[in-house]
């Protein structure tokens, strides 16, 4: 099974990443995902259900950790040749 993860972490900072984001972006560009897009409002990984499931346990922990106070967090399950 392939999912897709969305997600954003709150409080944002116009001015600079704050840490929480950082943390955040470091733990999924570092997993074991496909394809992964990190932006300033948004972000989006995919991969096979273990990886994406794996980076989102991390990403949950790591983030709050670093600061956030909310995480907003969607998964889809994909076909294997939709994107």
């Amino acid at each position: 099974m392939r999912l897709r993860v969305e997600f954003t972490t709150e409080p944002f900072d116009l001015d600079e990443a704050p840490a929480h984001a950082v943390v955040a972006r470091e733990v999924i560009q570092s997993a074991e995902l496909d394809a992964v897009d990190v932006g300033p409002f948004g972000n989006t990984a995919e991969g096979g259900a273990d990886a994406v499931l794996t980076a989102v346990d991390s990403l949950l922990r790591k983030s709050l950790a670093a600061g956030a106070t909310r995480v907003s967090l969607q998964v889809n399950v994909i076909g294997e040749g939709e994107k």
